[in-house]
């Protein structure tokens, strides 16, 4: 839809910069520590590490990298099955495929929108009964919300299959006191631009187990053995994060709680504005946890509003704000069309609900009180001339 104003752009989620971080870049180009690793990558593994109560990180140049370095770590390999939330970004997956392994799309449910444990339970006693059972289990912590782990842990406990907590959007978040991405063998963070806090593009691998974050740290520069020349004994990755960058997260490190603050005060602020409104709900927060609130989303309640995510979008484009649809889900892509799929209930989805139904606000923490404003005032001027919708029959699914 074409913009319909002059007036500002307000995007999703921009960077948001404190100042301090040129002081590590700076101190990288007056020591000539240009090339990848140095004394900032060092620094920032030990602080990311010590602020989640990891042992050892290691800092890479995506959230994706970390992926399938933990996949590769865990064995990962062709014929191999690997579990994942379904309704989450594609980065969550792409690892599976990258060792040639097959991956099984798992339902969210409606408490935290993540990996709902009864279709896990459902899908792990399925392939014990084929004999097969996953190489691991990826779950994602969706929009900074930590899933139910105690149930997830439970049962990859109990089927004996390693867990990697994707924890792209939920660093600074807690479930019962402990930090998101700290559950599974392997915990995810992701430092991309939109993140909530940010390298430009970056990400890190952490465990509780430092023989693999070392392993992990070796096939992440190329797998160079110790020789004088260059001897390569295994296949290695160009995935190390350069030390100008590990500058950057270094200094975005020292303002994450006042960022995870901005991030709930924009929240509360879109729930108190909204929440009156016909079919408006938000993202839940689950008891015994803190979330981040990386972004706020609202699903419309199609039983009780006409209007469509698809016009809220548009009329929300119109005034020069960026929105975007909740994630599509992955077995609803066409890359994964032949992958299995375990929902949350017999004939009903819940993450393909919540793609229909669901839309990300803007949520950057540089965006200002009146530019939030706008977006509310625009969300209202849509919903407050809408009617009630008759309730319309459900779709049904298979698992």
């Amino acid at each position: 839809m074409p913009i319909l104003t002059n007036k500002k752009r307000i995007f999703l989620c921009a960077p948001h910069m404190s100042g301090n971080e040129q002081k590590y870049m700076n101190e990288a180009f007056q020591t000539n520590w240009i090339a990848p690793l140095g004394p900032n990558v060092d620094a920032f593994e030990k602080e990311i590490a010590a602020h989640v109560g990891a042992r050892a990180g290691v800092a890479v140049s995506s959230g994706t990298a970390a992926i399938h370095l933990a996949l590769t770590l865990l064995g990962v390999s062709r014929g191999d099955t690997v579990f994942c939330s379904s309704l989450t970004f594609v980065a969550s997956a792409n690892p599976i495929l990258y060792q040639g392994a097959e991956p099984v799309f798992i339902d969210s449910e409606p408490d935290t929108w993540n990996m709902s444990p009864h279709a896990l339970q459902k899908a792990l006693q399925a392939a014990a009964e084929k004999g097969k059972l996953p190489k691991a289990v990826i779950v994602v912590n969706l929009y900074g919300q930590s899933a139910k782990m105690d149930e997830i842990v439970a049962l990859c406990n109990q089927y004996e299959v390693p867990l990697v907590e994707d924890a792209a959007e939920s660093l600074g978040s807690h479930y019962k006191g402990k930090a998101s991405g700290t559950f599974g063998r392997f915990g995810i963070y992701s430092f991309n631009g939109n993140k909530i806090i940010t390298t430009s593009g970056g990400g890190m691998l952490v465990s509780q187990d430092d023989a693999a974050i070392e392993t992990g740290r070796f096939l992440s520069a190329q797998a160079k053995d110790q020789a004088i020349h260059y001897e390569h004994s295994v296949m290695g990755f160009n995935y190390r994060m350069s030390n100008i960058l590990a500058g950057i997260g270094r200094g975005q490190l020292e303002v994450l709680h006042q960022r995870i603050h901005q991030k709930r005060a924009i929240y509360d602020l879109y729930q108190q504005k909204l929440s009156d409104l016909p079919g408006v709900h938000f993202n839940p927060e689950l008891a015994e946890t803190f979330s981040n609130r990386w972004l706020s989303v609202l699903t419309l309640n199609p039983a009780e509003t006409t209007v469509s995510v698809l016009q809220v979008i548009e009329a929300l484009a119109a005034e020069n704000i960026e929105a975007r649809p909740v994630w599509k889900p992955l077995h609803l892509q066409p890359l994964f069309k032949d992958a299995s799929y375990f929902s949350h209930e017999p004939h009903k989805s819940v993450s393909e609900q919540l793609f229909e139904n669901g839309i990300c606000l803007p949520s950057g923490t540089s965006m200002t009180e009146e530019e939030q404003l706008r977006v509310i005032g625009t969300i209202r001027d849509l919903l407050t001339v809408s009617r009630p919708a008759l309730i319309s029959g459900s779709r049904t699914y298979q698992t």
